[in-house]
């Protein structure tokens, strides 16, 4: 055993440098923030009609799964959807049952840090995508703390079935009017990605630089996102729906070959291709010339069991279950009336690694101050009547969406007034009280949150590296046998060179994510420089085709 496998990496230092910045906002970015509009505005509306908002909440539940899966493409979003609103039932009807049975507030905050970790890892594993967990979190957490009957549940439950029913048509239909759109923006996306890194690696970053690094990766991500958005397409053969993704797949096979040959690139035409396809207009053809690249094979992408997925993170269970676990009682110690606002700001914290999760801290602790400031503003407003209330929740909704995707804090600005107005559906409340425990919960659950985070080492982040880089090497001899066959297949090397691309991208997120966990092994560094320098040369060498050795 090499002395760097056994030697620990000592604590890293956390910074404040870039935590607050604001990015760019996401292509889509007005998807999710009309959809949820769409999603909420009926049934709440219609409650407050009824003169029954103190059911609201069931139907926010079902409704706020309209957040979910608007960069999958519609037969997966179908799949996708069902699966979010099958989930949030679920945990809300643990929830309510729970709560039926006991007003014991340290069952009903264990309860909630197991549903929590439950949660978390069942949506890490399917991949299920942003909001992730927090959503269904802070439904199953506020339920538990709801006053209930065994008798109400079935039909608090049928009200957030329905609105969960009405939240999925929401989301499927934009695809009456562009049923190829995520597939499209999806390789658009990667084509403007490698446009970008061909440019950085044409001016002067080369192979290793710190850009050139950063670069790469961001357009492999985008490949293989857009690999994997068009192998869950859908679309029988010989119909027009399967006929547009093969125009579609066509370009992004395209984007793969530049991405793996950057010096024969032509950065302004896939930029040129990437803006036809956000349009409405035919799918791009390239040139007939540039048809030297990879063959037009089926992409596919063999499902990964679930269970595979689910050992890996068992660390981030843990994690969840105890900073919950953690955050709730200290509220509760602290006579706070809604500990689980605790509960779901130490859930919203845990990211892939320490780093991550300290930056997620600081962002959610910032964003929820400012929150509290902007419910003082906005409470008078809301406290004119129902209708108001509920239109007030819809603008801050709006918002959250709209400012998450620059950066978490942003969103949280409008979320935290979002989700203090909502406990003000049953009755309007004392708006002093609320702010000061929504400020004593969100420095409990940050603190206690970020705690666990630290106490629970991911030992396995180490191990994780290792075993990427023997998927590179697999990867990379299997691309060389391939590349060196008497009787080359077009298939098998098409094959090995995507096999190829996604081990690196792979080994690169693996080591980048084992780089900011705390207490690990010393990263093999220098081996990965060499694994990703000598694995990106044979990935160069198939693009170019059979015969070409690395």
């Amino acid at each position: 055993m090499s002395p760097d496998s056994v030697a620990t990496a000592p604590v890293r230092r956390l910074s404040l440098t870039g935590v607050l910045r604001a990015g760019r906002p996401s292509d889509i970015w007005f998807k999710p923030a009309l959809s949820v509009i769409a999603a909420v505005a009926p049934p709440c509306l219609t409650l407050a009609a009824l003169d029954r908002l103190d059911l609201a909440m069931y139907a926010m539940a079902g409704a706020l799964c309209a957040l979910y899966a608007h960069n999958r493409p519609y037969a997966a979003r179908a799949r996708v959807l069902a699966g979010v609103v099958l989930g949030m039932l679920t945990g809300l009807a643990v929830a309510l049952v729970t709560a039926s049975l006991t007003g014991d507030a340290v069952v009903l905050v264990t309860v909630g840090a197991l549903l929590a970790a439950v949660q978390k890892t069942l949506c890490d594993a399917t991949r299920v995508g942003p909001p992730a967990n927090v959503v269904l979190t802070f439904v199953s957490s506020a339920a538990l703390f709801a006053p209930q009957t065994l008798g109400q549940v079935p039909g608090h439950l049928a009200l957030a079935a329905g609105a969960g029913v009405w939240a999925w048509l929401v989301g499927m239909a934009p695809g009456l009017v562009r049923p190829h759109g995520p597939e499209r923006r999806a390789t658009a996306h990667a084509l403007n990605a490698v446009a970008a890194h061909t440019e950085a690696y044409g001016g002067g970053a080369g192979v290793g630089g710190h850009g050139h690094v950063r670069s790469r990766l961001a357009a492999e991500t985008a490949v293989q996102a857009a690999r994997q958005t068009l192998a869950s397409a859908g679309g029988r053969k010989g119909t027009a729906r399967a006929a547009t993704r093969q125009a579609v797949q066509r370009l992004l096979l395209r984007a793969e070959f530049t991405l793996a040959t950057p010096t024969v690139s032509r950065p302004d035409e896939l930029r040129a291709w990437a803006e036809q396809l956000r349009g409405g207009g035919r799918v791009p053809t390239p040139d007939a010339r540039l048809n030297e690249g990879p063959s037009a094979t089926e992409l596919t992408t063999p499902p990964q069991p679930l269970w595979s997925r689910l050992g890996p993170l068992a660390p981030f269970a843990v994690r969840t279950a105890l900073g919950c676990a953690l955050a709730g009682y200290a509220s509760l110690a602290l006579g706070v009336g809604r500990p689980y606002w605790a509960l779901v700001t130490a859930a919203s914290l845990y990211q892939a690694n320490v780093t991550l999760t300290w930056n997620r801290a600081v962002q959610r602790t910032v964003g929820n101050l400012a929150g509290v400031l902007l419910f003082a503003a906005v409470v008078p407003l809301a406290h004119l009547g129902p209708v108001a209330l509920v239109l007030c929740c819809l603008v801050l909704n709006f918002g959250a969406e709209a400012l998450m995707s620059r950066n978490y804090w942003l969103g949280s600005v409008c979320v935290t007034p979002m989700a203090l107005l909502v406990t003000e559906f049953a009755g309007f409340q004392e708006p002093g009280r609320l702010m000061t425990e929504r400020i004593v919960d969100t420095f409990v659950g940050a603190l206690l949150g970020f705690v666990a985070a630290v106490a629970v080492t991911n030992h396995r982040a180490g191990d994780h590296v290792e075993h990427a880089l023997t998927a590179v090497e697999h990867a990379r001899t299997r691309a060389e046998r391939a590349l060196t066959d008497v009787h080359p297949v077009p298939e098998n090397l098409d094959e090995a060179r995507r096999g190829l691309a996604v081990a690196l991208a792979d080994l690169r997120t693996t080591a980048d994510t084992a780089a900011g966990e705390w207490w690990q092994r010393t990263r093999p560094q220098e081996r990965v420089v060499l694994a990703e320098r000598s694995g990106h040369r044979t990935l160069a060498a198939t693009a170019r085709g059979p015969g070409r050795r690395p």
